[in-house]
């Protein structure tokens, strides 16, 4: 598609999974890369199989107060592509919240920023959209890229001698949940999600390989490597948070887990069990319900709907409960105006979700940050697609701070073992990156 501002060029390359490591070994030079990968899933709404943006031209870096104003007027003056992320604490900007928790990462509450460099993979193709400024270094990119040595395999390896803690321990935790269920009883809310936070001190990783491990294990088809000078994201996101293409938005909420199994006959039952289960099944539709209120906010008025209702995915690790909402939007409708009216996302919330999001605020024992937050672009015209930062580790290189936290949703049936047992399953594949 053509661009006033950037110049593309097309290449087609016979084997794309060399190709995308070398690419992603190469943008580790930069000091602003954004990463995202389908992993190969079939994805009705998606618009490539990878997407890399690297080397900043301009950006927005903010704290909480008027961030949603700051990225609109970023966005409607850049025409551009910007890529970045949005932290959970841009509640704050939204309602009468705060958040005052332990922060041990220290990120920026919004960062995006316009690449001079994007590279797009769809099947066997490679569009390299590069600024007119750097246009005339496309060839030699690709050249550069297209012959890079990688490391041998067997330097995928987990860090050494990393000391997992847990920010709430199990007896606290089990505490913390009942105080929610009492709440829950007393009606002030129906459902919240509830998290928890595990992380390592004075701890050294290296990055690249500690998300290629993440990656192989999960194969999300919202993977993610984000880089913004010493602070690092590596996620293995298996959820949509919200889409936009032309007029028509699209949020895809998770709720509801299970295990895998290595006998096919029993990983076939945990589906079948999964999508019959009636707590599960409670939890995603009162999500649902809530997603369709927050579109509802932005959409022409009757044009919500209910595409998928609790269907199970299968990935790597776990069987997932995934349900579609979508809904049409005026023309003149801003982007950033959709999100802000959105956010955060339901499905690491609760329901109502201002009581719920100010009850886990103090409930929880850890600021969220960019866990639970979300991550993606804006194109030229306005469209944007973003994930839900889960499953996800988080690195501070400079305070040397490791953290991955999950969570699950709290409702009048929940039993607190098996949720705490369902946050483990959870964690599981961070702590074997990170651990081994």
């Amino acid at each position: 598609m053509y661009h006033p501002l950037r110049k593309t060029n097309t290449f087609t390359v016979s084997d794309i999974a060399d190709f995308k490591n070398k690419v992603l070994h190469w943008a580790q030079s930069f000091d602003e890369i954004v990463w995202l990968d389908s992993n190969g899933h079939e994805d009705r709404y998606g618009a490539f199989d990878a997407l890399l943006a690297v080397d900043g031209l301009t950006s927005l870096v903010t704290d909480v107060q008027n961030a949603f104003s700051d990225l609109k007027e970023y966005q409607e003056g850049i025409h551009d592509w910007i890529f970045g992320y949005l932290s959970y604490d841009l509640k704050n900007d939204i309602e009468l919240l705060s958040s005052k928790n332990f922060d041990g990462l220290h990120f920026p509450e919004l960062y995006f920023f316009q690449p001079k460099k994007i590279i797009r993979i769809t099947g066997n193709t490679i569009d390299f959209i590069y600024l007119n400024m750097v246009g005339d270094e496309i060839d030699a990119d690709f050249g550069t890229i297209s012959r890079r040595k990688l490391p041998k395999k067997g330097g995928i390896q987990a860090a050494n001698d990393i000391r997992i803690k847990l920010r709430t321990f199990k007896d606290d935790y089990f505490k913390r949940v009942a105080e929610l269920l009492a709440h829950i009883h007393r009606g002030d809310i129906y459902e919240a999600n509830f998290c928890q936070e595990f992380y390592a001190e004075n701890t050294i990783i290296d990055s690249l390989r500690t998300y290629r491990k993440l990656n192989a294990i999960s194969k999300a088809p919202f993977a993610t490597f984000l880089k913004f000078q010493d602070k690092f994201l590596l996620s293995a996101s298996p959820e949509r948070y919200l889409k936009k293409k032309g007029n028509r938005i699209v949020s895809q909420p998770i709720k509801g887990t299970a295990k895998r199994a290595t006998d096919p006959k029993m990983d076939a039952g945990l589906r079948s069990a999964l999508k019959k289960d009636a707590k599960e099944r409670a939890e995603n539709i009162m999500i649902v319900d809530l997603v369709r209120n927050d579109l509802s906010k932005s959409a022409i008025k009757g044009s919500v709907r209910i595409e998928e209702l609790c269907e199970v995915y299968s990935f790597e690790q776990v069987h997932q409960m995934i349900s579609t909402v979508t809904a049409e939007v005026a023309e003149n409708k801003n982007p950033v105006d959709i999100i802000r009216e959105t956010f955060p996302m339901g499905s690491m919330t609760g329901a109502p979700k201002i009581s719920a999001m100010r009850i886990i605020e103090v409930l929880e024992a850890f600021k969220r940050g960019l866990y639970s937050g979300a991550v993606g672009y804006f194109t030229p015209k306005g469209d944007f697609d973003f994930n839900v930062v889960i499953r996800s580790i988080l690195y501070n290189a400079s305070e040397k701070y490791v953290s991955y936290a999950v969570g699950g949703a709290i409702t009048a049936k929940s039993v607190p073992e098996r949720e705490y047992e369902e946050c483990l399953l959870k964690a599981k594949a961070m702590r074997e990156v990170l651990e081994g």
